[in-house]
């Protein structure tokens, strides 16, 4: 695929480090008072790195804040038999794409190593090693702290998923001492558990491909009810021919968006439950032997309960339940864009109460596809876009002055 074609517009150097040379910036010990950029994008996921894309076509001057020690890992970091969800053809972002066969199913580490490869090829600035610990406002410039860093902006994009934090129900405290417990975020291979039974809370994605994994060489439950699945076998090749693309490109994201009045209507049930399952199906954890039970409720004498009474007598519990937004280091005083739930308020992105703040990478910003990695170009092109017509209006400001 030729470069030429898709290199931004705008050129800047590479810049690209850790956080321990970002903090030797100000001196150790001390708040590194940098320049002020026009943008700081939080997270260096494919949403930031898709915003960052936009952004440098632009002219931009901005700076992306990754946690990781390494660009991508928030991928690698998973499970390790973990393969994405969606075939290689939509496993791509603005301007590159995945470097595989159409229908491959990328691992886990080859969609960190694209990601660390998208960042090299765009130039895109990143700051590995800088975990965001407050965003609030001050004198009317956004002000973003990471440890011992302290970066002003006009303008701040959060590109990150609200799934940053694991739920794990207040009750798991009560479980014998003897049942290992790891929620999904830290599950890596069956090596964690010890040996026996394990029930996993949560049949969405993550719960059924573990379950999958687990399966044969012990006995497994899958709690909680079922969110749907692709009416279709992934690997067959009317799915590969037609179905997939109908799914992802036509009703994910054309259908199911916060503009039609299905996609309006379907979005609060949406937003409460799992996306539906994608490659595995129920037939094929019916076959596997694993046992499909209801949610887990609460504990009796150490054991996890279900819904209809039963207590299972397990080894080990993976929790697949859910996430918190994750978004608690956002200032609420200054900062008033967070509901009672957590989760930011927003119309598609944008935050009418706070301008100049944005949000992409959340679970269905405008479309289904939004947290997808086929559907998060679109919105990071449209988040780029109000960006850069804003910071025609700071520059205007700044000559006035």
């Amino acid at each position: 695929m030729s470069t030429k074609a898709n290199e931004p517009a705008a050129r800047v150097e590479p810049f690209i480090e850790s956080g321990e040379a970002f903090r030797r910036l100000g001196g150790l010990g001390s708040a590194a008072r940098l320049d002020r950029y026009d943008v700081v994008v939080i997270g260096g996921g494919q949403a930031g790195l898709a915003v960052g894309y936009y952004l440098r076509k632009r002219g931009l001057r901005f700076v992306i804040l990754d946690a990781g020690a390494r660009i991508g890992d928030v991928w690698r970091n998973r499970w390790d038999s973990l393969r994405l969800f969606t075939p290689a053809k939509f496993d791509g972002i603005a301007g590159m794409k995945f470097p595989a066969p159409a229908n491959y199913f990328p691992t886990k580490d080859e969609m960190g190593d694209y990601l660390e490869a998208y960042a090299a090829r765009f130039q895109l600035p990143v700051r590995t090693g800088a975990r965001v610990d407050r965003l609030t406002r001050r004198d009317g410039v956004f002000v973003v702290k990471a440890g011992a860093l302290e970066i002003e902006a006009n303008q701040v994009v959060v590109a990150m998923a609200n799934y940053q934090s694991q739920r794990v129900p207040a009750f798991a405290r009560d479980l014998r001492s003897d049942i290992a417990q790891l929620p999904s975020r830290d599950y890596r291979n069956p090596d964690q558990l010890r040996d026996g039974d394990v029930l996993i809370v949560g049949a969405g994605n993550s719960g059924a491909e573990i379950a999958k994994e687990l399966a044969g060489a012990r006995r497994v439950w899958l709690a909680g009810p079922s969110t749907g699945e692709a009416p279709f076998k992934m690997d067959s090749f009317a799915a590969r021919a037609i179905f997939v693309r109908l799914l992802m490109r036509v009703v994910f994201h054309r259908v199911l968006t916060i503009k039609t009045p299905m996609g309006r209507k379907a979005r609060p049930r949406m937003m409460k439950r799992g996306t539906p399952l994608i490659r595995v199906k129920s037939r094929d954890l019916a076959a596997l032997g694993i046992e499909r039970v209801p949610r887990v409720t609460g504990a009796r004498q150490g054991f996890p309960v279900l819904e209809d009474g039963r207590a299972l007598d397990v080894a080990n519990v993976i929790w697949c339940s859910g996430f918190h937004p994750g978004f608690s280091w956002i200032d609420r005083e200054d900062l008033p864009v967070l509901g009672e739930d957590g989760e930011p308020l927003h119309e598609a992105g944008l935050v009418p109460s706070v301008p100049g703040l944005y949000f992409v990478g959340l679970h269905f910003l405008y479309a289904m596809s939004s947290s997808m990695i086929h559907g998060v170009s679109r919105d990071a092109r449209r988040i780029a876009g109000v960006v850069a017509s804003r910071a025609r209006s700071y520059d205007l400001r700044t000559i006035a002055r």
